[in-house]
Protein backbone atom coordinates (compact mmCIF):
# COMPACT_ATOMS: atom_id res chain seq x y z
CA UNK A 1 0.00 0.00 0.00
CA UNK A 2 0.76 3.69 -0.20
CA UNK A 3 -0.18 5.79 2.72
CA UNK A 4 -3.10 2.81 3.34
CA UNK A 5 -4.11 2.80 -0.32
CA UNK A 6 -4.21 -0.56 -1.79
CA UNK A 7 -2.24 -1.29 -5.35
CA UNK A 8 -5.88 -1.40 -6.84
CA UNK A 9 -6.85 2.30 -6.60
CA UNK A 10 -7.44 4.46 -10.22
CA UNK A 11 -4.73 6.68 -9.19
CA UNK A 12 -1.95 4.21 -9.68
CA UNK A 13 -3.12 3.58 -13.65
CA UNK A 14 -0.27 5.31 -14.66
CA UNK A 15 2.53 3.73 -12.50
CA UNK A 16 0.89 0.50 -13.67
CA UNK A 17 1.16 1.83 -17.41
CA UNK A 18 4.73 2.85 -16.63
CA UNK A 19 6.24 -0.37 -15.64
CA UNK A 20 4.42 -2.33 -18.18
CA UNK A 21 5.79 -0.03 -20.93
CA UNK A 22 9.49 -0.09 -19.87
CA UNK A 23 8.98 -3.51 -18.92
CA UNK A 24 10.37 -3.48 -15.37
CA UNK A 25 10.83 -5.34 -12.44
CA UNK A 26 8.58 -4.84 -9.86
CA UNK A 27 9.28 -5.86 -6.31
CA UNK A 28 6.81 -5.50 -3.54
CA UNK A 29 8.53 -5.31 -0.05
CA UNK A 30 6.47 -3.66 2.38
CA UNK A 31 7.38 -2.39 5.67
CA UNK A 32 5.49 -1.18 8.68
CA UNK A 33 2.47 -2.48 7.82
CA UNK A 34 -0.77 -0.51 8.49
CA UNK A 35 -3.40 -2.81 7.28
CA UNK A 36 -3.26 -4.70 10.56
CA UNK A 37 -1.09 -2.88 12.92
CA UNK A 38 -3.66 -1.63 15.56
CA UNK A 39 -3.40 -5.66 16.86
CA UNK A 40 -0.17 -6.02 16.20
CA UNK A 41 2.29 -3.79 17.29
CA UNK A 42 3.70 -5.92 19.54
CA UNK A 43 6.30 -9.16 20.01
CA UNK A 44 7.16 -7.86 16.75
CA UNK A 45 4.11 -9.38 15.00
CA UNK A 46 4.16 -5.88 12.65
CA UNK A 47 7.24 -8.09 10.74
CA UNK A 48 6.32 -11.49 11.51
CA UNK A 49 2.88 -11.57 10.56
CA UNK A 50 2.02 -7.95 9.21
CA UNK A 51 4.28 -8.01 6.19
CA UNK A 52 3.29 -11.04 5.19
CA UNK A 53 -0.75 -10.10 5.62
CA UNK A 54 0.27 -7.15 3.02
CA UNK A 55 1.83 -8.89 0.75
CA UNK A 56 -1.31 -11.11 0.60
CA UNK A 57 -3.43 -8.19 0.54
CA UNK A 58 -1.14 -6.61 -2.55
CA UNK A 59 -1.90 -10.29 -3.85
CA UNK A 60 -5.66 -10.23 -4.31
CA UNK A 61 -5.99 -6.09 -4.47
CA UNK A 62 -3.80 -6.32 -8.03
CA UNK A 63 -6.12 -9.47 -9.06
CA UNK A 64 -9.89 -8.05 -7.72
CA UNK A 65 -8.82 -4.75 -9.12
CA UNK A 66 -8.64 -5.95 -12.32
CA UNK A 67 -4.94 -4.70 -12.78
CA UNK A 68 -3.44 -7.65 -13.93
CA UNK A 69 -5.89 -8.46 -16.39
CA UNK A 70 -5.40 -4.53 -17.82
CA UNK A 71 -2.06 -4.81 -17.67
CA UNK A 72 -0.69 -8.20 -18.44
CA UNK A 73 3.14 -7.37 -19.23
CA UNK A 74 3.43 -6.66 -15.67
CA UNK A 75 6.21 -8.05 -13.63
CA UNK A 76 5.92 -8.27 -10.39
CA UNK A 77 7.80 -10.24 -7.19
CA UNK A 78 5.96 -10.79 -3.85
CA UNK A 79 9.17 -10.63 -1.02
CA UNK A 80 8.67 -13.24 1.71
CA UNK A 81 7.38 -16.39 -0.59
CA UNK A 82 4.54 -14.04 -1.15
CA UNK A 83 2.98 -13.76 2.11
CA UNK A 84 0.74 -16.00 2.83
CA UNK A 85 -0.88 -16.17 -0.56
CA UNK A 86 0.50 -19.65 -1.45
CA UNK A 87 -2.24 -20.98 1.61
CA UNK A 88 -4.53 -18.33 1.07
CA UNK A 89 -5.39 -19.59 -3.15
CA UNK A 90 -7.77 -21.95 -2.08
CA UNK A 91 -9.76 -19.81 -0.12
CA UNK A 92 -9.61 -16.85 -2.16
CA UNK A 93 -10.98 -19.21 -4.97
CA UNK A 94 -12.95 -20.02 -2.53
CA UNK A 95 -14.75 -16.74 -1.92
CA UNK A 96 -14.69 -15.48 -5.81
CA UNK A 97 -17.13 -18.85 -6.43
CA UNK A 98 -19.36 -18.13 -3.20
CA UNK A 99 -19.43 -13.98 -4.12
CA UNK A 100 -20.01 -13.60 -7.83
CA UNK A 101 -20.52 -10.09 -6.59
CA UNK A 102 -17.32 -8.93 -4.38
CA UNK A 103 -15.26 -10.64 -7.42
CA UNK A 104 -13.98 -6.80 -8.15
CA UNK A 105 -12.72 -6.56 -11.92
CA UNK A 106 -11.04 -9.55 -12.26
CA UNK A 107 -11.76 -11.99 -15.17
CA UNK A 108 -10.83 -15.23 -13.32
CA UNK A 109 -10.10 -17.10 -10.11
CA UNK A 110 -7.42 -15.61 -8.18
CA UNK A 111 -5.20 -18.93 -8.50
CA UNK A 112 -5.29 -17.98 -11.86
CA UNK A 113 -2.54 -15.31 -11.51
CA UNK A 114 -0.92 -17.41 -9.13
CA UNK A 115 1.87 -17.76 -11.78
CA UNK A 116 1.94 -14.34 -13.01
CA UNK A 117 3.78 -13.05 -9.82
CA UNK A 118 7.06 -13.92 -8.64
CA UNK A 119 8.02 -15.07 -5.23
CA UNK A 120 11.46 -14.79 -3.62
CA UNK A 121 12.67 -17.78 -1.25
CA UNK A 122 12.73 -15.69 1.92
CA UNK A 123 10.35 -18.22 3.46
CA UNK A 124 12.95 -19.85 6.21
CA UNK A 125 12.33 -23.52 5.87
CA UNK A 126 12.28 -25.95 3.24
CA UNK A 127 9.36 -27.08 4.17
CA UNK A 128 7.85 -23.74 3.17
CA UNK A 129 9.94 -23.19 0.07
CA UNK A 130 8.84 -26.74 -1.10
CA UNK A 131 5.85 -26.06 -0.70
CA UNK A 132 5.70 -22.65 -2.68
CA UNK A 133 7.64 -24.20 -5.41
CA UNK A 134 4.63 -26.80 -5.61
CA UNK A 135 2.44 -24.13 -5.91
CA UNK A 136 3.89 -21.98 -8.38
CA UNK A 137 6.79 -23.54 -9.73
CA UNK A 138 10.61 -23.15 -9.41
CA UNK A 139 10.49 -20.98 -12.35
CA UNK A 140 8.38 -18.56 -10.33
CA UNK A 141 10.60 -18.06 -7.18
CA UNK A 142 13.98 -16.10 -7.36
CA UNK A 143 16.63 -15.64 -4.86
CA UNK A 144 16.09 -13.53 -1.98
CA UNK A 145 17.61 -12.60 1.22
CA UNK A 146 16.38 -10.33 3.29
CA UNK A 147 19.10 -8.16 3.42
CA UNK A 148 19.91 -5.71 5.55
CA UNK A 149 16.87 -6.65 7.69
CA UNK A 150 17.30 -8.16 11.03
CA UNK A 151 15.79 -11.65 9.64
CA UNK A 152 18.01 -12.08 6.88
CA UNK A 153 20.20 -15.47 6.37
CA UNK A 154 23.75 -15.89 7.62
CA UNK A 155 24.75 -18.06 4.32
CA UNK A 156 21.61 -17.72 1.91
CA UNK A 157 23.39 -19.26 -0.82
CA UNK A 158 24.61 -21.86 1.19
CA UNK A 159 21.11 -22.58 2.55
CA UNK A 160 19.79 -23.33 -0.73
CA UNK A 161 22.68 -25.44 -1.93
CA UNK A 162 21.92 -27.92 0.91
CA UNK A 163 18.29 -28.14 0.92
CA UNK A 164 17.92 -32.08 0.35
CA UNK A 165 13.75 -31.17 -0.45
CA UNK A 166 14.75 -29.39 -3.90
CA UNK A 167 16.11 -30.96 -7.01
CA UNK A 168 19.24 -29.95 -8.61
CA UNK A 169 17.04 -28.57 -11.66
CA UNK A 170 14.82 -26.62 -9.14
CA UNK A 171 17.73 -25.03 -6.83
CA UNK A 172 19.38 -24.46 -10.12
CA UNK A 173 16.57 -22.19 -11.41
CA UNK A 174 16.07 -20.43 -7.93
CA UNK A 175 19.25 -19.28 -7.69
CA UNK A 176 20.11 -18.07 -10.77
CA UNK A 177 17.67 -19.41 -13.85
CA UNK A 178 14.47 -17.06 -12.79
CA UNK A 179 16.05 -13.88 -12.20
CA UNK A 180 18.57 -14.56 -15.57
CA UNK A 181 14.86 -14.81 -17.40
CA UNK A 182 13.03 -12.23 -16.20
CA UNK A 183 16.15 -9.88 -16.90
CA UNK A 184 16.60 -11.04 -20.68
CA UNK A 185 13.47 -10.30 -21.77
CA UNK A 186 13.41 -6.99 -23.79
CA UNK A 187 10.99 -4.53 -22.83
CA UNK A 188 7.44 -4.42 -23.91
CA UNK A 189 6.74 -2.03 -27.09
Amino acid sequence: HVNGVTYDDDRFEPVWEAAEGLGVFLLFHQYAPTTVALRINRYFLDNSIGNLTDRTISFASLIYGGVLDRHPGLTVCLCHGGGYVPYALDRLDKGWDVWPELRGRSQDRPSAYARRFYYDTVVYTARNLRFLIDVVGADRVVFGTDWPAPMTFDDPVGRLETMTELTDDEREQVLRGTAASIFERAPVA
